[in-house]
Parts: C-alpha cells; sequence; structure tokens
C-alpha cells in the first residue's frame, strides 16, 4: 500500500482521501494546507499521522509515496515540481497545468526523478467507461457527437456579487472550459482520437474569463460538439450518432448510464453497470496499480491523453484571448 498526502483543502480533496480510503491501495499520511487550522481539522478527521503548513517540509518526509494536489489550478505546476523534485509521484487534479511549457518541464522533470506524474481525471478511468469504448463499434461509423458538462456554480453568486472566486478567474487559470469542458473533451479524445481541427466559442465574463462555451472538435467524417458552462444547468444527456445505432449517456462524468439504441430494430439496450458511489475510487485503483507494477504502457497512454487535451484547451483559448495569470 502506497501512503500519499494531500494538497488543498476542499471538498474535492476530501472526496479523494474517501475513495482512497475505500479503494485500500492507498494510505492518508499527510495533509498540507497554507492554513493551520484548517490542515489539522482534516488530519484529524481522517487519521493522517502528519500536517503541514509548509510545502517544503512536507515534500522531504520520506513516508510519503505519493502526493495527490488539488489546489488553485495557477499553482499546480509550482507545487508539483517541488514534489517530483523530491522524487514524489504526483497525482494532479485537472486541468493538470495552465499550459504545455508547464507540461513539458513537468513531465521532463519526472522522468529526471523516476516518478511518474498524473492527472486525476475521474470519468475515463470508470467501468462504464470501458464499456463504452468496447462498445463503441456498435454504433458503425460515428457521424456526429453531442458532450456537455453544464453545471450552475454556486460561486457565480459570488461573481455577481462583484468577487471573483478562482474558478471565475483568470489569475487563478480558471474558467468553463478547463474546469468542465475538459470532462466531456478527455471523453471525446480518448474515444476518438485527437481532432483534425478545434474551435472555442466562448461566452465572457467581464473580467475575460469565459462563463460558457461550445468547443467545435472536427474528426475525419464527423464533428464533435462540447457544451460547458457554470452559469446555467442543463438536464439534456450525451449522444454519440452512428449510422447504425446512438449510444447516450446520462452524464460526461460520472457516466452513470449508457443505453444503446439500434437505428435499425429501434431497440434500446442498457450496456452500464452499476458503479460505486465514490466513482474516484477507480483512477485510485489505477493510480496505484500503475505506480506500484510500473505500467509503463498505461502511464504512456494517460500522458498522451493528458498532453492531448491540454494542447487543445490552450491552442482555443488562446485563439480567444483568453490568457491566464501565469502567462502574463
Amino acid at each position: 500500500m502506497l501512503n500519499f498526502a494531500t494538497v488543498g483543502t476542499g471538498w474535492i480533496t476530501e472526496s479523494f482521501i474517501q475513495a482512497a480510503q475505500e479503494s485500500k491501495d492507498l494510505r492518508l499520511a499527510g495533509v498540507y494546507s497554507r492554513s493551520d487550522e484548517k490542515a489539522k481539522k482534516l488530519a484529524e478527521t481522517y487519521h493522517a499521522q502528519h500536517y503541514y503548513t509548509n510545502i517544503e517540509e512536507l515534500a522531504c518526509n520520506p513516508e510519503i509515496d505519493v502526493v495527490y494536489i488539488a489546489s488553485p489550478n495557477s499553482v499546480h505546476f509550482s507545487q508539483t515540481l517541488v514534489f517530483l523534485k523530491n522524487k514524489k509521484h504526483v497525482i494532479c487534479e485537472k486541468p493538470i497545468f495552465s499550459n504545455m511549457t508547464e507540461w513539458e518541464e513537468a513531465y521532463r522533470t519526472a522522468e529526471e526523478n523516476g516518478v511518474y506524474l498524473l492527472e486525476a481525471i475521474r470519468n475515463i478511468h470508470t467501468p462504464n467507461f470501458k464499456i463504452l469504448k468496447d462498445h463503441l463499434h456498435m454504433a458503425g461509423k460515428v457521424r456526429s457527437t453531442m458532450l456537455s458538462y453544464i453545471q450552475y456554480s454556486s460561486r457565480y453568486d459570488l461573481f455577481l456579487k462583484g468577487e471573483e472566486p478562482n474558478v471565475f478567474s483568470t489569475r487563478y487559470s480558471g474558467g468553463a472550459l478547463v474546469d468542465l469542458g475538459v470532462y466531456p473533451l478527455f471523453l471525446a479524445v480518448a474515444l476518438f482520437g485527437e481532432p483534425e481541427k478545434a474551435a472555442y466559442h466562448p461566452v465572457l465574463l467581464r473580467n475575460g474569463v469565459d462563463g460558457s462555451g461550445t468547443l467545435v472538435l472536427s474528426y475525419d467524417g464527423f464533428v464533435c460538439t462540447i457544451l460547458c458552462s457554470k452559469v446555467s444547468h442543463s438536464m439534456l444527456p450525451c449522444e454519440i450518432h452512428g449510422e447504425k445505432g446512438t449510444f447516450v449517456l446520462e452524464d460526461a462524468a460520472p457516466i452513470s448510464e449508457i443505453t444503446f439504441y439500434d437505428s435499425h430494430t429501434k431497440e434500446a439496450q442498457v450496456l452500464s453497470v452499476e458503479q460505486e458511489a465514490k466513482d474516484m475510487v477507480y483512477e485510485c485503483k489505477d493510480f496505484a496499480r500503475i505506480i506500484e507494477t510500473k505500467d509503463t504502457d498505461e502511464y504512456k497512454s494517460l500522458k498522451n491523453l493528458s498532453k492531448a487535451v491540454l494542447r487543445i484547451t490552450e491552442e482555443v483559448r488562446r485563439e480567444n484571448g483568453i490568457v491566464f495569470g501565469v502567462e502574463e
């Protein structure tokens, strides 16, 4: 079993800790926060032996094998480097970095220090994603795809009051595309590969961040349209349309239900299975296995997937004049 520590004290960190405990592959050994009070409380809640307000002290702890980072997007890179240089494996919450310059340096540092760097993106590690990928051929030639993640953020209420929460700030590398759009984008690239072209049509808010947007991925013979938003809500399912049939997904993340509709017989076939409520357990298991067995093939596959997604988001973001604080 691997000992892991966390950076960040938000709900996503607690979700990862709970999933890790459920996986029985990762043992919580330490937590970090800039706030002594928050670090101590999180450590006590989940029985971690150590808590830190100094990130270098955490990085130097020889008992820690892996660090899970769930801090604001803009500091993912600097914090990741600290741990990689101290030969800690890193699991960094999506979006892994702000741009490809950071990505290249971080992965080079990981290789130089003989450790793994993994992006936490839970939907592509689930049983239902694997079922979808294995059965994609049932649709025949794909002709169009509509994927979405449209979820109203309570932090938008704060934004409307004049505040600037991290997820609605270019200073913190936020925005709808990198926060929510990456879920369907990972899904698309994992299923269909890299697109020939990508174009983003954002709805920009007062500070230049995208509150919502439409990402169009052009493939040979079909177009994948991705809708993302943090300023509205939708009950639309995701769909993959082929010449032989259509897949309907309840959501892009988590992929809770998959139904295939045959275009000729009109019959509906439910393909999905019931998944763990804490669906991050699947990525916890995958990451622990990759690290412990040194599964370089799977690691390279996930690395290339992260690279492709970040390259797309950076390219379309820059085309629309969305510049992050770390790039100014």
